[in-house]
């Protein structure tokens, strides 16, 4: 039987369920809306993908490599609500009784441990549901790895849609990046020049290397002198998006493996979370 292996984008859909989910707690008033979001979310990927293997990462930091060369990488995000991160020991609670693997590497970004999990994956021959909404993974995907929407029914991302959704193809997406700059994770890109003109100039050189060895070309005198203006730019920018697929960070096959268990592993943290609506028909086996 073929590994299906589901990687899921931990902190994008604990903070995506913090926000859909609105007034949940338990009768002292301990949020529980994250929690409660996560589970949900989990469930319903287990139902439509029905993965052989499941991991979840988790953000360890940003590398050292990055904040060289761009200090302000995602220096303009918000600290975690405290009532977000009181909710942390408890999905972690749900994933141990669960047995799903948490993989998280100080230093690193949970888009590198997917990457890299996706990687030695495939190698394996392994099918790949990465379910993340960030577009920087769109560079992992191909013809083993797709991407799993958060929207119900969403159909899966592959490099046909990868193409139809950015103007470019998957090998693609880091040079298109650079190009553009991610205002997400606060990388400038060239002033003035946005995802279509990005993906037109793609279109005809390929890559970063053909565009600025061919950069007379480029018909627009205004946006060849900013090409030739913030060249260096785009190619830090390269750097910094480009992700590290290599990290040894797989706990194999045999911990991945989703496991068949008792409704009552989960009954008491169930009944401590008091989500009532998850333990209706806990009597039965579950494969969680």
């Amino acid at each position: 039987m073929e590994h299906r292996l589901l990687l899921i984008d931990g902190n994008g859909f604990f903070y995506r369920s913090f926000f859909a989910i609105r007034n949940l707690s338990t009768r002292d008033g301990q949020p529980t809306n994250a929690v409660f979001g996560f589970i949900r979310a989990c469930h319903q990927l287990f139902e439509v993908l029905g993965p052989t293997h499941v991991a979840v990462a988790w953000d360890g930091g940003v590398p050292r490599a990055r904040l060289d060369l761009i200090p302000d990488y995602k220096a303009q995000r918000p600290p975690m609500p405290d009532a977000l991160r009181a909710q942390l020991p408890h999905i972690a609670e749900f994933l141990e009784r669960a047995q799903i693997p948490m993989i998280r590497i100080e230093g690193e970004e949970a888009d590198d441990v997917l990457a890299s999990l996706s990687d030695w994956a495939v190698k394996q021959d392994a099918e790949v549901l990465m379910a993340t909404s960030d577009k920087d993974m769109f560079q992992v995907v191909g013809e083993r790895t797709r991407i799993v929407q958060a929207a119900k029914d969403a159909p899966l991302i592959d490099s046909d849609a990868v193409k139809e959704k950015t103007g470019v193809l998957p090998r693609q997406i880091v040079d298109w990046l650079a190009l553009t700059g991610d205002a997400v994770d606060n990388i400038p890109g060239v002033p003035g020049l946005g995802p279509k003109t990005a993906a037109r100039l793609l279109g005809v050189f390929g890559n970063l290397d053909e565009l600025w060895r061919r950069l007379p070309e480029v018909e627009s005198v205004r946006l060849r002198d900013s090409l030739v203006q913030f060249r260096s730019v785009v190619d830090r920018n390269r750097e910094v998006v480009r992700l590290n697929g290599s990290l040894q960070c797989s706990p194999g096959w045999p911990l991945m493996e989703r496991r068949t268990e008792e409704a009552a592993r989960m009954r008491s943290f169930y009944e401590k979370m008091e989500f009532h609506s998850l333990l209706k028909g806990m009597d039965q086996p579950m494969l969680l």
